[in-house]
């Protein structure tokens, strides 16, 4: 079986390398680079599953890197790696492109379970091709880009999120807790009320029978 293959970006030889030697013993190909530039390089020059990158490094920061390489085309999930704890951090991390935030000090473990949920999610797929959702309706998942009849429509961040998450699961019963802990982040909290108006915010773009409410159970997305 192929090994997922990881870059690591972090400026903490030390910590590199207890990152990379753990990851390496659960069956991860690991590649570490030090700097920002380096790992402009070699996100040019090979292609990856996965994405791990601190944000306070030599040349430049971890934020700037993946924006950029967003807008080059490249929909390599990433985590960001950092001892920044300000919510605006948090944020910065989400719009640049991130797919998850962990901050240091961390369990080698929890980081593991991330890297393994976000390459689950990843799996469904194609990164070269919009989903046709509807008649006049595509997602342009890598890119994060709803357009129907022609027309991009804009989506908050999680609205983002949550259509990922039930394109994923289409047609598949999705239980509130899942859907909770899916949107929102350990440090925040959850709120049914948002939810809602997110689930109605689709219906309204998507068609109203698209998302199908199941009393005190969940949605499903068909």
């Amino acid at each position: 079986m192929t090994k997922a293959k990881l870059l690591l970006l972090e400026d903490d030889p030390n910590l590199s390398e207890s990152v990379s030697e753990y990851l390496e013993e659960q069956g991860f190909s690991v590649t570490c680079v030090y700097d920002a530039s380096s790992a402009e390089d070699t996100l040019y020059e090979q292609k990856f599953d996965l994405l791990l990158l601190d944000v306070n490094v030599p040349g430049g920061d971890g934020f700037s890197l993946l924006k950029n390489s967003r807008k080059e085309g490249n929909a390599t999930p990433a985590i960001f790696i950092t001892s920044r704890n300000a919510m605006s951090d948090v944020e910065a991390g989400f719009e640049s492109g991130g797919d998850d935030y962990i901050r240091k000090p961390f369990a080698l473990k929890e980081l593991l379970l991330r890297i393994q949920t976000i390459l689950k999610r990843n799996f469904y797929h194609n990164p070269t091709e919009a989903l046709t959702l509807g008649e006049g309706i595509t997602y342009d998942i890598d890119n994060q880009v709803l357009t129907i009849n022609g027309k991009t429509q804009n989506l908050q961040l999680k609205e983002h999120k949550l259509l990922k998450l039930f394109i994923q699961h289409r047609n598949e019963l999705l239980h509130h807790e899942m859907i909770m802990e899916y949107l929102w982040d350990y440090d925040e909290t959850p709120s049914d009320g948002s939810l809602r108006t997110y689930i109605k915010t689709l219906r309204k773009l998507l068609g109203k029978d698209s998302i199908v409410s199941h009393k005190r159970l969940g949605y499903q997305f068909r």
